[in-house]
Formats: structure tokens, sequence, C-alpha cells
């Protein structure tokens, strides 16, 4: 019997410190402090008016026609003094007239101390040789080894300066031929 009294004291001890004594005291604090806080809000700027731009003149150059930007870069390779710019004056040679993915190496011949490199273009084998000019981004020959010709091109960026790059035509294999 003495069991059962102390844990219905401890019971009863545990269930009052669960009270509603400090609750109410919280609950009127955060009640005062909604009444005493007003939120500031900054009021929004009012927006712009908007005036609407009228192209009027029907012939005026459409400001954005890819032609008129491929103008002014024409205009700015005529005057600049680029030292990759090409001669595009002078005569063309041949193989100029043949983009380089159409040539295929397919062998090379010594005539005394020059190397020649031996292309095919559809059916017509042509013989190529250091310095010679050769494909349509105005390429020069660099260099004819056994197994490939090198070759610096000279291409227009985005912006209209002059670039070289490399290209390499390799010897093709028999498999390769056909």
């Amino acid at each position: 019997m003495i069991r059962q009294v102390s844990a219905f004291v401890a019971a009863a001890l545990l269930l009052a410190g669960c009270g509603d004594s400090d609750v109410k005291e919280v609950h009127d604090w955060m009640d005062q402090v909604r009444q005493q806080t007003r939120p500031a809000v900054k009021p929004l700027a009012e927006p712009k008016d908007f005036i609407p731009f009228a192209y009027g003149d029907r012939q005026a150059v459409d400001p954005f026609s890819p032609n008129k930007l491929l103008n002014e870069l024409a205009k700015a390779a005529e005057t600049s003094h680029d030292p990759n710019k090409p001669d595009l004056q002078r005569p063309r040679e041949v193989l100029e007239g043949y983009p380089l993915d159409t040539m295929k190496m397919v062998g090379t011949m010594q005539k005394g101390s020059v190397t020649y490199a031996l292309l095919q273009i559809d059916r017509a084998v042509h013989q190529v040789r250091a310095g010679q000019r050769i494909g349509q981004n105005f390429g020069i020959v660099t260099r004819v080894n056994d197994d490939a010709i090198n070759i610096r091109e000279v291409v227009q960026d985005a912006a209209g300066e002059w670039v070289e790059r490399m290209a390499k035509l390799e010897l093709q294999s028999k498999e390769n031929r056909k």
C-alpha cells in the first residue's frame, strides 16, 4: 500500500509540473508586443513612363539586319593594316578553287631536291610543293612530308580580323581511297 501511495504522490507531482502557470504570462507578453509593433514598409516608386519609338522611314537600314553588320565589317577590313590580311587582288591559282575537304593526298614524289605531294581531286591528280597556294581559305603549303601536307590558312573571325589557322592533309591509306 505504501508503494501505491508513493506512486500516486509521484504522479501528482509530475502532473503539477506540467501546469499552466507561466504560459499565460508568455501569451500576454506576445499579445502586447503584437499590439505595439507597427510594420514599416516603404512605398513603391512610381513606374517610369514608357515612350515607344516609331521607325518612320521604311527605306532606312534595319538596325537588326545581319547585312548591316557584314557591311561594317567589310569597311573595317578594307581600312585595317592587319599583317595577316591576304592579298585579295592577286590572281588565284588552280587549287584555290577547291575546298580542302575535297582533296585527298595519295602519295609523294621527288624531283631533284623538291618533294611534291600528289593530291587527288575528283579523278585528277595534282602535284603540290611547299609555298604553293591551296584551298579556298588563302592556304599556303608550308611543308610536304611523306605522310602529310601542312597548310597555313588565313580566315576572318567573327570580329572581321584575319587570323591564321593550321590545317593538315594526311596520306590516305589504300582502304580509305576506295
